[in-house]
C-alpha cells in the first residue's frame, strides 16, 4: 500500500509541472491575445531568459505572424537546445559567473538602440535573475557574486534578496525597460516567486524595482550581513539613486505556483482524495516549514484519505558542509518527526524545475520507514541533517526524487498524504 500512495505522490507531484509547461502557456497567451502589430518599419526584438527560456521561444517563434528582426534565448546549461530562428546562450545558476556578465551585455546591446516604433518582447521565466547580470557601475561580477553568495547562505527570502540584487544591477528592477525606451515593452512571466509579485521574478527587469538602494543597504545592517560586503558594493548602496523613472510595460502572468497547486488538487479530487484548503505560503526556514506541515496535518481528525497540498518556497540556513537542497532537507525533517504522523503516510516535496540545490535530485519522498532506513544503511541521519547534508542522507534510503530539468520553474510543491490505517 505505501507503493501505491508513493506512486501517487509522484503522479501528483508531475502533475504540478505538467501544468507550468511554459510553451503551452506561451502559446494559449498568444491566442487569447495576440501581440500589437508592429508601427510602419518597427522591429520586434524577442528575448527569452530563465530556466524556461528554450519552450517558451519556440512556442513564440510559432505562434508570431512573422520573424522578429532578433531572437535571443539564455538559459542554463542543463536545460539548453538548439532553438532555430533564435541565438542561445547559458547563464550560470545560482551563482552568476563571467557566462552571465556575458549575456546581460548582449541584451544590452540588442537594446539599446531601440526606438518608439520598436517592439521588445520578453518571455521571463525563474533563474532570470543569475543567468542574466548587468553589474552597475562601479562594480564588478566578482562584487556581485560575493554578494549573491551571502544572500543565498543567509536564509532571506527570494524578496528580500531580490531588492538588493535590483539595486546592484543595469538591468534588474526596470533596468532592462529603461535600456530599451522608447521602445514598446510586453513580457509574459512564469512566476517562482510565491504571491507573484512581478518586481521579485527574476529580478524584476522589467517592472518598477522592489525599494531604493537605501532600502537595501538598510535590510543589510539589520540583518548582519554588511560587513560581508566588498567595499565597493558598500560605496555604490550608499550613493542615492538618479531620477531616472521606469518606463511602463505590460506585463503578463501566464503561470504560477498556485495553478499548479490548483492542477495537483483536481487531480487528487477526481482520485477520489479528500483535499483540505490548499496552503500556497510554505516559507520561512525549512525546520518551521516541516513544524507548520505537521500542524496541518494534525489539527483535523479525518477518516478518509486525504490529500494536504502545500505550495512555496522555504529557506535553509546553512550550517554545515554537506550537499542538498530546501526540499530535500525539509522532506528529512518530516521523516525524522515520522511518529507524530498517524496511519499510513507519505510525504513528498520537490522543485518544480526539477533541481533541487546543487544536486541532481528534485526533492525527496519520504515515509514512516525513511528514518530508520538511513541508520540501517550505517549513515546517521541526525548527524547528517546538522551538516545540511540531505542529499547523502536520503541517498542512503532511496528517497531522492530524480525527475531531470523540467524547463519550468514555479517553485516548490509539498503533498503529503495520509490513509488511516483499518
Amino acid at each position: 500500500m505505501t507503493h501505491s500512495l508513493q506512486q501517487t505522490a509522484l503522479e501528483l507531484f508531475q502533475s504540478a509541472i505538467d501544468r507550468a509547461d511554459p510553451a503551452a502557456a506561451v502559446q494559449a497567451q498568444l491566442s487569447a491575445e495576440p501581440l500589437a502589430p508592429l508601427a510602419p518599419g518597427g522591429r520586434r526584438v524577442v528575448i527569452a531568459v530563465g530556466k524556461a527560456a528554450v519552450p517558451m521561444m519556440r512556442a513564440a517563434l510559432a505562434a508570431l505572424p512573422d520573424a522578429p528582426s532578433e531572437a535571443l534565448v539564455i538559459t542554463n546549461p542543463e536545460n539548453r537546445a538548439d532553438v532555430p530562428g533564435a541565438e542561445v546562450i547559458t547563464g550560470a545558476h545560482p551563482v552568476p559567473d563571467q557566462t552571465s556578465a556575458a549575456a546581460g551585455a548582449r541584451v544590452l546591446t540588442l537594446v539599446q538602440d531601440l526606438n518608439a516604433s520598436d517592439q521588445l518582447f520578453m518571455l521571463i521565466s525563474g533563474g532570470g535573475s543569475a543567468l542574466m547580470v548587468a553589474p552597475a557601475p562601479g562594480l564588478t561580477l566578482a562584487d556581485k557574486a560575493r554578494v549573491n553568495e551571502a544572500l543565498l547562505a543567509s536564509g532571506l527570502d527570494i524578496n528580500r534578496m531580490n531588492l538588493i540584487r535590483q539595486s546592484l544591477s543595469d538591468l534588474k528592477g526596470g533596468g532592462l525597460c529603461r535600456a530599451a525606451a522608447p521602445a514598446r515593452v510586453t513580457a509574459f512571466i512564469l512566476s517562482d516567486v510565491i504571491g507573484d509579485d512581478l518586481r521579485a521574478i527574476a529580478s524584476g527587469p522589467t517592472v518598477a524595482p522592489l525599494g531604493s538602494r537605501g532600502d537595501a543597504r538598510a535590510l543589510l545592517q539589520s540583518e548582519g550581513l554588511w560587513d560581508q560586503l566588498p567595499a565597493a558594493v558598500q560605496a555604490h548602496l550608499n550613493t542615492p539613486e538618479g531620477s531616472a523613472k521606469t518606463p511602463p510595460a505590460q506585463n503578463v502572468l501566464i503561470g504560477s505556483n498556485r495553478f499548479s497547486l490548483e492542477a495537483m488538487r483536481d487531480r487528487a479530487k477526481a482520485a477520489g482524495w479528500h483535499v483540505p484548503d490548499l496552503v500556497d505560503d510554505l516559507t520561512g526556514d525549512v525546520s518551521d516549514a516541516a513544524q507548520r506541515i505537521l500542524d496541518v496535518a494534525t489539527s483535523t481528525t479525518t477518516d478518509r484519505p486525504t490529500a494536504y497540498l502545500f505550495g512555496g518556497e522555504t529557506t535553509v540556513r546553512l550550517t554545515g558542509t554537506g550537499r542538498g537542497g530546501r526540499n530535500q532537507e525539509l522532506a528529512l525533517r518530516i521523516a525524522q518527526a515520522a511518529d507524530k504522523l498517524p496511519g499510513e503516510w507519505v510525504f513528498l516535496s520537490g522543485g518544480t524545475d526539477g533541481r533541487d540545490g546543487p544536486t541532481d535530485a528534485a526533492g525527496g519522498l519520504v515515509t514512516l520507514q525513511t528514518w530508520g532506513a538511513i541508520t540501517a544503511s550505517g549513515a546517521d541521519p541526525a548527524a547528517l541533517l546538522a551538516n545540511n547534508d540531505s542529499y547523502a542522507a536520503l541517498k542512503a534510503a532511496d528517497a531522492l526524487v530524480t525527475v531531470g530539468g523540467t524547463g519550468t520553474n514555479v517553485a516548490d510543491v509539498q503533498i503529503l498524504l495520509m490513509r488511516p490505517t483499518a
